[in-house]
């Protein structure tokens, strides 16, 4: 698949034209994970200013989720006996899985930010391997997803799971670790030798000392001894000062505001726009982004506001050029289709996208998924065909009808009853591509694939009668939800299924 180049030149300023459906799917594929026909339907017509700002508040005043009855445990309240201590937490975080598996299908831009910024601010699982730890890092992940940046900074950092994967459980005054220290800097804030030194990570590593009281059973929270900080002066971006913890976040913002703009802004740019932010079409987007950011104190609400309300995004150059990620196939396709699902249909979901390289709550490493292209390899690519097979079986087994039901909705009330084959494949192309297909030949390989081998090609046929019952019809024919069916298996493996 060709890397697609940036040649958005359309600016910041607001898209006034009123949304029709591509741009509709587009901002909903791009701020959640897509919308059903319905939602769609309902938001045509409607101006970007009107829509985003929806979203936009829905995020902002949207509650975390409700703490589970573990969220606070710790190692004691398991069950002594180890194979029963392990069960329980399998449990407990496949529920977790569930529950958050559904915050993503469900709360649309908040908790398309919260998975973003868990592979921004990145921890693994299976690293530090507590519940109540994930459990508190998913609940800073989702109230600060939309809030103001130098508070989510300052959160994080503090955060058990963070304490533990970064090794800042470990930082004392005697042995300084830097790990946090050069993450902050160099992933977290301000970009791989942008406005920071060595010497700078080395003293910022003693003022982040302290946060070492792990307790004296696992998975207890983890809190500050005084006794473990270096109380000595420090020189942070030419501070001088006893600086601590909450010193550094005020230092780093107050001398390094530029850089932490620009590269937020940058980040947010390619994961919502198009992965080329080094274009040159891309740098006066990304520096009007930054300047935002910084006018605003650093509130992230008002930033995605401007970039979402903008020609730059609505642009015909910046829809359909980015790959979907594991969790946009599974769960794009769910809210598309509008498929009856249950929290089953979830898990399977989740469990999907680790075969295929994204493993929920466990990026590959502190630097995260690369997304894009990283998605699309020979094992991967055959992965996604394979598993999206299986989910089409399951739901086809499950109700057949609602395939039908899905084409019906597709077409909308005006033709709900065609008889015209090519409205349908049409329909249903435009509602699971960003663009269509490349090709008038891709478009007939489409067809091709709806007309069923059994179905004569007579049937399609205004002329056809049998036996008094006139010509296929979308609404009655027997034959509509496994043509529905087969449609969709052929389209789940074009390259034009696999875009954003």
């Amino acid at each position: 698949m060709e890397y697609f180049v940036n040649c958005n030149t359309a600016t910041l300023a607001p898209y006034t034209t009123p949304l029709d459906e591509t741009r509709v799917q587009h901002l909903y594929r791009r701020l959640g994970f897509s919308a059903s026909v319905q939602t769609i339907d309902a938001a045509v017509g409607q101006s970007a200013d009107a829509l985003v700002d929806q979203l936009v508040n829905q995020a902002v005043n949207m509650a975390p989720i409700a703490p589970p009855v573990w969220a606070d445990w710790t190692d004691a309240n398991y069950p002594a006996d180890d194979d029963a201590a392990r069960q329980l937490r399998r449990q407990q975080l496949d529920e977790f899985r569930i529950t958050y598996g559904n915050a993503l299908l469900n709360n649309n831009l908040r908790d398309r930010l919260s998975f973003f910024w868990s592979n921004h601010f990145v921890t693994e699982l299976d690293v530090y391997d507590c519940a109540s730890f994930l459990y508190e890092y998913i609940n800073c992940l989702q109230r600060n997803a939309i809030g103001n940046f130098r508070t989510f900074v300052s959160e994080i950092g503090l955060t058990s799971a963070m304490l533990r994967y970064l090794d800042g459980a470990f930082n004392n005054r005697n042995r300084p670790n830097e790990n946090y220290a050069r993450e902050l800097y160099e992933l977290f804030t301000l970009g791989d030798g942008n406005g920071y030194t060595e010497e700078d990570i080395i003293e910022t590593s003693r003022a982040l000392t302290g946060y070492v009281n792990r307790g004296d059973v696992g998975c207890t929270k983890i809190t500050f001894d005084p006794e473990q900080y270096d109380a000595d002066a420090k020189t942070i971006m030419g501070q001088t000062g006893n600086w601590g913890y909450d010193d550094t976040i005020d230092i780093l913002f107050t001398q390094r505001p530029n850089e932490i703009a620009g590269f937020i802004s940058k980040k947010l740019y390619e994961f919502f726009v198009h992965p080329d932010s080094d274009a040159a079409e891309a740098q006066p987007i990304i520096s009007g982004m930054a300047a935002t950011f910084m006018a605003n104190n650093f509130e992230l609400a008002p930033v995605l506001s401007q970039l979402f309300k903008s020609e730059h995004f609505f642009d015909e150059t910046a829809i359909g050029v980015i790959i979907k990620s594991p969790f946009d196939l599974y769960l794009n396709f769910i809210k598309e289709t509008n498929f009856t699902y249950d929290d089953g249909t979830v898990i399977n979901a989740v469990d999907a996208c680790r075969l295929i390289g994204q493993e929920l709550f466990d990026p590959v490493d502190v630097a995260g998924w690369q997304r894009d292209r990283q998605w699309i390899n020979t094992n991967f690519i055959i992965g996604r065909w394979l598993t999206m097979e299986v989910f089409l079986e399951q739901f086809f087994q499950a109700n057949p009808e609602q395939f039908r039901t899905l084409a019906m909705d597709a077409v909308g009330a005006a033709d709900s009853n065609t008889s015209n084959p090519e409205t349908v494949v049409r329909a249903l192309v435009n509602k699971f591509t960003p663009k269509g297909l490349l090709t008038d030949q891709d478009f007939e390989n489409a067809m091709d694939a709806f007309k069923i081998d059994d179905v004569p090609e007579n049937y399609y046929s205004p002329d056809y009668i049998d036996g008094g019952l006139s010509l296929w019809m979308l609404a009655v024919s027997m034959e509509v939800p496994t043509q529905v069916y087969v449609l969709l298996r052929h389209l789940s493996r074009e390259p034009e299924f696999q875009l954003k």
